[in-house]
Parts: C-alpha cells; sequence; structure tokens
C-alpha cells in the first residue's frame, strides 16, 4: 500500500500547525485511498519516525515524504536526510522516498502568484 507524510519544521505555537491540518484533510477528502500523516521536524508530533511508524501499522509499504519547505535550506539538506536514513534503517522492509520542498515546485509558486494578483 502507499502512503504519503506531509514533513513540515514545526513551531513553539500549536496555531502554527492549522494549515497542516487542513492540508491533510483536503488530502483524505481527495485521495481517501491513500493514507496522510503529517510530521515535524522539531517541536511539534508526531515525528517523522512516529508518522512512518503509523503509517506501516496501517498496512503502507512504500511512503512517500512531501517537505511542505518553501525551499532547501539547511534542514533538508543536512537533517532531513538523517532522519530518513533513520527511518529506513528501522523499517527496512519498506519504501521511503522523497519529493523536492513544495516551493521549488513551479505549480506552487504560481499558486502563490496568483494569490497574491487576486489580493490586487
Amino acid at each position: 500500500m502507499k502512503a504519503i507524510i506531509l514533513f513540515g519544521h514545526g513551531a513553539r505555537d500549536a496555531r502554527w500547525r492549522e494549515p497542516f491540518d487542513r492540508l491533510a484533510s483536503l488530502w483524505r477528502e481527495q485521495h481517501s485511498a491513500t493514507p496522510v500523516e503529517l510530521a515535524f521536524l522539531e517541536m511539534m508530533q508526531p515525528s517523522l519516525e512516529d508518522a512512518v511508524a503509523s503509517l506501516v501499522s496501517k498496512g503502507a509499504s512504500q511512503i512517500t515524504i512531501v517537505p511542505v519547505f518553501f525551499g532547501q535550506g539547511g534542514h533538508l539538506r543536512n537533517d532531513f536526510p538523517v532522519l530518513l536514513a533513520d527511518c529506513q534503517k528501522k523499517f527496512p522492509a519498506v519504501t521511503l522516498s522523497a519529493t523536492l520542498a513544495v516551493g521549488e515546485d513551479l505549480g506552487v509558486l504560481q499558486a502563490i502568484v496568483d494569490f497574491g494578483a487576486r489580493a490586487l
């Protein structure tokens, strides 16, 4: 079974995660056959490992992690590969893969431009 993890930075303020919760809800509404979990790098739960474990417990064998970051900064270049490698060691029977940061996708950038244009 395929599954997806939406991976964000995390913050001290619990309200910061509200858009992530909405994003996961939209995923569930539009792709109900593919389980989704949120995961955070720091300051919030679940961790990447916890999200992988949750999906594996539901039968996932292929998990794609989508970093909901605007760019490939230090966290994605340095911290994320270590976390991903650790998860792969703990779940060797699961295929883990990751996309680029969402902010590197032209469609995402265009959606932001369109949002700004609608605000004028």
